[in-house]
């Protein structure tokens, strides 16, 4: 740092810097056009469960396909235990057995969401028309 000659009085910037500020905000901008769009886009679409829990017990238990994801990796199709990778197999016949294609679908807790999700999508792979997700 030089000295200071007297008399001389020594003019700083004293303005805000707006770029950092800025930057962010862009940025923000772009990661929310970019998750918006992701956040609408969904291939599940719910109903009230009284509607269609009123519906559901008024159709027989033999018209419909119940799927219980369990928590050690298997699955249980209308009470027989498969295999997760052997879904496919058990699953798609029932499906065409079934003259409402009504899947109804439970999980156990412990199940990672992507196991679950992924049961649901090989059900509608497969042909099912309308797949009920119930609590147990």
């Amino acid at each position: 740092m030089r000295p200071r000659k007297s008399g001389s009085v020594h003019e700083g910037i004293h303005d805000v810097n707006m770029t950092p500020l800025i930057d962010v905000s862009l940025v923000l901008v772009v990661i929310l056009m970019v998750a918006t769009p992701l956040a609408f886009q969904s291939s599940l679409g719910l109903r009230t469960a009284a509607a269609s829990g009123r519906r559901a017990g008024q159709e027989a238990r033999a018209e419909r396909v119940e799927l219980a994801v369990l928590a050690d990796g298997t699955v249980r199709v209308n009470r027989a235990l498969v295999p997760r990778d052997a879904l496919a197999a058990v699953l798609g016949p029932a499906l065409r057995a079934s003259t409402t294609r009504l899947v109804v679908v439970s999980c156990e807790d412990g199940v990672p969401l992507g196991q679950f999700v992924g049961v649901i999508d090989e059900a509608k792979s497969l042909g099912a028309g309308r797949i009920a997700v119930i609590g147990r």
